[in-house]
């Protein structure tokens, strides 16, 4: 089970990037294209002050993180419970 879900486009490059970097480390996660999904879009508005930001990361304690570092998610994952 993945402790996080990518909200990202097909044309993002941040999010390109940011998801080469996960799978070289082996990190698991979900990905969901906001392009395809519009209630995933509404979701990234709302963490993003009503902007359609992406990588959008919602872990599975309810945080977020907008167009993070690798460092920042292996941070984050590291302080997830269990």
């Amino acid at each position: 089970m993945s402790s996080f879900t990518m909200y990202s486009t097909p044309w993002c490059g941040y999010c390109h990037r940011l998801r080469s970097q996960l799978d070289r480390e082996g990190i698991t996660y979900d990905v969901i294209d906001i392009e395809q999904h519009p209630e995933a879009a509404v979701t990234v508005q709302e963490v993003n002050n009503g902007n359609q930001t992406v990588p959008t990361l919602v872990y599975s304690d309810g945080s977020a993180q907008t167009n993070p570092s690798l460092a920042q998610v292996k941070a984050k994952l590291a302080s997830l419970p269990g």
